[in-house]
Formats: C-alpha cells, sequence, structure tokens
C-alpha cells in the first residue's frame, strides 16, 4: 500500500496547505479517502490522474471532506473523459447532499447524461463492507456535520489504515484503528480541548490501546502547526508518501 497526501489541511487552508484528501494505491486498486473541496487542484499539482480512481470514501459531509466530489464528478464528465465507472462511499446523507451541493455549485450538472457509471453507497455504521478492492469499517465517532461522522478503517491488499475523520475524543477510534498498519488522526490542537475536534495530548494516553504500527496526525490549527518541530511522532505534509 502506499498513501499520498494530497492535502492535509483544515477547512481554511491553515498553512497554505489544501483540504483533506489522501490517494491510496493498492495492487488491486486506488482510491481516495476524503475529497475536500481543493482536492481537483491537488490532484492536478501532484500529478494523479483522476481517472485511475476507482473509488472514493468519505469521512463526513464538511465542505472540507466532501466539497470536492462536485468538482471530480464533473472534470470525470467534461475534461477527463471518463469511461471506468466509479464508486463514492460514505455516510447516510451523501447522495442528497452531494445533489444540493452540485445544484449549488452548477445548476443542472445532477441531470446531465455521464459516461461513467456513478455508484454512489451510503455506508451504515459498524457495518464492514466490501466497495471495489477495499474492505470498509465505518466507525460513529464524534463531530457536528449534519450527518452521520466516521472514522473509516479501510483494508486493501493486506494492510489497514484508519482514519479518524474529524471528532474529539472517543472510544469508537480504538476499535477503528486497532492494530492499523498506518494511523492517521486529526490532531487539530497540541493541547486545547474544544468540542467536535480532536487535540494530540487527549489522543496521546489512548495510543497502547490502539497498537497502530505507524501514526500520522494531520489537519493541523495555524497553532499546532507552530509546534510541529516539538511533537514526538510523524507529521502530515502535502505531497508526503508513505509506503505501508
Amino acid at each position: 500500500m502506499r498513501l499520498r497526501f494530497l492535502g492535509c489541511g483544515d477547512a481554511f487552508g491553515s498553512g497554505g496547505r489544501f483540504n483533506t484528501c489522501f490517494h491510496v494505491t493498492t495492487d488491486e486498486t486506488a482510491f481516495l479517502i476524503d475529497c475536500g473541496a481543493s482536492s481537483m487542484i491537488a490532484l492536478r499539482k501532484f500529478g494523479v490522474d483522476p481517472n485511475a480512481v476507482a473509488s472514493i470514501f468519505i469521512s463526513h459531509l464538511h465542505g472540507d471532506h466532501f466539497g470536492g466530489l462536485p468538482f471530480f464528478i464533473l472534470d470525470a464528465q467534461l475534461v477527463s473523459r471518463r469511461t471506468a465507472p466509479l464508486v463514492i462511499a460514505g455516510p447516510p446523507g451523501l447522495e442528497q447532499r452531494l445533489a444540493v451541493t452540485m445544484e449549488a455549485l452548477f445548476p443542472g450538472s445532477t441531470t446531465v447524461e455521464r459516461r461513467f457509471a456513478l455508484e454512489l453507497i451510503e455506508l451504515a455504521p459498524g457495518e464492514r463492507r466490501a466497495v471495489g478492492g477495499v474492505t470498509v469499517t465505518p466507525h460513529l465517532v464524534r463531530h457536528a456535520c449534519g450527518a452521520p461522522p466516521f472514522a473509516l478503517r479501510l483494508e486493501s491488499g493486506g494492510k489497514v489504515v484508519t482514519y479518524t475523520g474529524d471528532t474529539e475524543w472517543t472510544e469508537a477510534l480504538i476499535p477503528a484503528a486497532q492494530d492499523a498498519d498506518l494511523f492517521i488522526a486529526e490532531a487539530y490542537f497540541h493541547d486545547r480541548k474544544i468540542r467536535h475536534h480532536l487535540d494530540w495530548q487527549s489522543l496521546a494516553p489512548h495510543l497502547p490501546a490502539i497498537r497502530a504500527k505507524r501514526l500520522i496526525l494531520t489537519h493541523f490549527s495555524p497553532d499546532m502547526l507552530g509546534r510541529l518541530g516539538d511533537l514526538p511522532v510523524e507529521a502530515a505534509e502535502d505531497g508526503k508518501i508513505v509506503e505501508v
């Protein structure tokens, strides 16, 4: 498994970073974890062919995590001339929220005929499901976004990667990330505790129970960006490549 951080920033582009979008390739498939509003720009910058992406997994329905989907779909239709099927899997409410967003940004875009099949899958919390060459298990976390927010545990090519999505600390993160080959965790602040987001000091005491083989922190506030040099673990950055 090879993962590249195409975007690892917060909602506001702190530090000049793109919104959340991770590109994963295995022997079986290639997929994205989240597709924030700036993701098409990041795909172009880092030379990732969108037509080679078979599926997209969405953690939750906030614009910096799913807002790039209208652009991805329209690029596939109008620019990249996609013909291969595309599967997008995410929380309940995905289909309606995506349609509303597409119509708000590009009126009429939901009714135009496409050359490729688009399948939208709404995942049920805790239900392990095969999607293409990936097995995904969504774990319900704590982040207000108008629909169930997930931490995603994704298995492909004999490896496991878990992403917390956005969430304050919840015990659900332990089974979601337990023994994962790679655990990507939000750490919006170092020690400041706020609702709906995770800080490093709240996460750190639980790492022995999680037992992930590798941990990379992401989704930093300006305050956290100023502390990266003091962290005892890895930090994400746009363009960073991880071999799992």
